[in-house]
């Protein structure tokens, strides 16, 4: 089957908007063209209204989405100081990892793969963080972590949120949450190919920047010089990436927000009903599962590997293996961005029930 009949419906990218695929065709520009530079200040502008923020630095990373992680911790966390980690996923382990890395003091909150992580154990679980950081949507599990509580207990503490699944899908409020840190992917629900981390750092948080990061690619100090009114430079920006991500921006936000997040939570509702019709038990907690990732268990007798090799070949449908305790047993689908429509979920469950059934 051609690679461009494909149906994305990982955990990984999803279809992008044709508008996306019409803007990487554009014509090069050079970093430092005044036009470059006028549309990369657009697009910051489209990302601030996504991210519901007034946060002057905020930005496109010049990598994917665990760029965005890695920039978001190594400018905020320096030796000694205490982070307290949700960890209920594979990316709530990844956070723990980059900020050990940073020096950190790592103060671990974990709960069962599948279930969200009460609020009050992260604020409870020291008495004077630097940052709170926590996965809002886990993409190893399909689970959403409440941040708005997290904002609003916090205290002194910086908060720092992972949504690279759930920006675009389900409500992300910056400002509303108070949230310090956000960092995303363009591959999931804004309906770009991967390739660059949309950021956002609050102005709590830039007067609480380590003085040296442990990383000159992701100082973002020096980066702000690059996309603000001072245009020095600092690295060469991808620059067919801005412009897919301009044009995935411009979609969505003609969609509306609200009404993004409406198609989602429709078509991902859809789908997980016809899972179960289908005999299939979802993985995530009851009242946490995420519309636009689903994770369920395979029936017993099935070969996972070989279904989703069939999906593949003789559908043209991606879908997502199982990670962690969830490996071999059960699959990760994917119902984002420009993958979030009826048809493709209607097509999924026709093609599941074919190959469930052979």
């Amino acid at each position: 089957m051609p690679l461009h009949d494909r149906v994305l419906m990982g955990p990984g990218p999803s279809n992008p908007y044709p508008e996306v695929m019409q803007a990487l065709a554009r014509p090069m520009l050079g970093h430092l063209d005044p036009e470059f530079l006028a549309l990369l200040d657009e697009t910051c502008d489209r990302l601030r209204q996504v991210f519901r923020t007034d946060n002057p630095l905020t930005l496109p990373i010049s990598g994917t989405g665990s760029a965005g992680m890695e920039a978001a911790f190594v400018n905020v966390v320096g030796p000694g100081d205490v982070v307290v980690v949700g960890v209920n996923g594979l990316f709530g382990e990844r956070m723990c990892d980059v900020a050990t890395r940073c020096g950190a003091e790592v103060v671990r909150v974990d709960e069962e793969w599948g279930r969200a992580i009460e609020p009050s154990r992260l604020l409870d679980a020291h008495p004077s963080p630097k940052v709170i950081a926590v996965v809002h949507a886990e993409t190893s599990t399909g689970v959403r972590n409440d941040v708005e509580q997290l904002g609003a207990g916090k205290g002194d503490a910086l908060l720092l949120i992972d949504c690279v699944t759930s920006l675009g899908g389900i409500p992300v409020e910056v400002d509303a949450w108070r949230v310090d840190v956000a960092y995303s992917g363009t591959q999931k629900c804004l309906g770009v190919p991967p390739g660059l981390a949309p950021l956002t750092v609050s102005d709590r948080a830039r007067e609480r920047f380590v003085e040296r990061p442990r990383s000159w690619y992701f100082d973002l100090g020096m980066i702000g010089d690059y996309v603000g009114p001072a245009r020095r430079y600092h690295h060469t920006a991808p620059v067919s990436m801005v412009y897919a991500l301009h044009a995935g921006l411009g979609v969505l936000l003609d969609e509306g927000l609200e009404a993004s997040w409406d198609r989602h939570e429709r078509c991902g509702s859809t789908l997980q009903e016809g899972l179960e019709k289908l005999g299939l038990a979802l993985t995530a907690q009851v009242g946490h599962r995420l519309p636009q990732l689903t994770t369920v268990w395979l029936p017993t007798g099935v070969d996972e590997a070989a279904a989703r090799r069939r999906l593949l070949t003789d559908y043209g449908i991606e879908v997502g293996a199982g990670v962690g305790p969830f490996a071999g047993r059960g699959w990760r689908i994917g119902c984002m961005g420009h993958t979030a429509r009826p048809r493709n979920v209607s097509l999924l469950l026709r093609a599941l029930e074919e190959v469930l059934a052979a």
